[in-house]
């Protein structure tokens, strides 16, 4: 098992190729993208039946280290403030890659 951080993040659907500018940049090795995703924030519901510009998005990806983690984190704060969304980071272990 090799340590690393498992990175979430929930953003606006018009956001996302924003995000995965960010995760190229970020140089991790792949993240799993699923569209469509609905729930309720600080923002209010979204709702992914009214189209495109109301759902949101949900980013897997992990950071195998630190200068990743920390680069990433620089670069979506200022996004997520304008624009809203979340990131989570927690400590996970990677059985198989």
């Amino acid at each position: 098992m090799q340590p690393v951080h498992k990175v979430e993040i929930i953003i606006s659907s018009i956001e996302v190729n924003q995000v995965l500018d960010l995760l190229d940049r970020t140089q991790v090795s792949g993240y799993t993208v699923i569209e469509h995703t609905t729930g309720k924030g600080d923002r209010g519901l979204t709702d992914s039946n009214l189209g495109r510009a109301f759902s949101n998005t949900y980013i897997l990806t992990v950071c195998t280290n630190e200068k990743q983690l920390n680069f990433l984190v620089e670069e979506i704060t200022p996004l997520l403030k304008k624009v809203g969304g979340i990131c989570l980071v927690a400590d996970a272990n990677w059985i198989n890659h």
